[in-house]
């Protein structure tokens, strides 16, 4: 664990995502101080209903992020569908539409690598189940900026591409079941 007090969480996932979130998310005591923000790729073209889903099973709020919001402690963001979800350096939320990034917008990557840069090494980024690379690169771009870096073990995962090659970037992540990294983001 870094020196620094953790300050976010961000949280990347495609193919199984809802299983795995299902575990993860609703583990979160009510007082759980950190933002979470998430990128799970969703189609463009239709709504998501993510945030309306998890806000059912969480004790946390639960919103798809918007623009130019300020991070609240304690909330769970969603990335909407065919935007890149930003961290801004004065820690507030940001959309693009840049172009996809791995075929993705949202990209797990884009996110990643703009929160290292807002939070450094108050960062925990965690890379769960998907059929991509997408979240690789960003994974080590957190490990550079001296965050921790956790990935689910892809023997567990619904579709072990995605942490397989988070762990190929970034091999000194901390492997975990889902249960082991719901545990452990609430002793944080």
């Amino acid at each position: 664990m870094s020196a620094v007090s953790p300050a976010a969480v961000v949280i990347g996932t495609s193919a199984g995502a809802l299983e795995a979130l299902s575990i993860i998310l609703p583990a979160l005591p009510a007082d759980f101080r950190l933002p979470v923000l998430i990128v799970v790729h969703v189609p463009p073209d239709r709504a998501s209903v993510l945030a309306e889903l998890f806000r059912k099973k969480c004790r946390l709020p639960v919103r798809e992020a918007e623009d130019k919001e300020p991070i609240k402690h304690g909330t769970v963001y969603f990335a909407p569908p065919g935007y890149h979800l930003l961290v801004e350096m004065d820690k507030h939320l940001s959309l693009s539409v840049d172009e996809p990034i791995l075929y993705s917008r949202p990209s797990i990557d884009a996110l990643f690598e703009s929160a290292a840069d807002a939070y450094g090494p108050g960062l925990i980024a965690i890379v769960l189940t998907g059929a991509s690379h997408d979240g690789a690169s960003g994974l080590r771009t957190v490990a550079e900026a001296g965050g921790v870096t956790i990935v689910q073990n892809p023997a567990d995962a619904f579709a072990p591409a995605m942490p397989e090659a988070a762990l190929n970037a970034c091999p000194q992540a901390l492997v975990l079941s889902l249960r082991e990294i719901a545990n452990w983001l609430v002793k944080v």
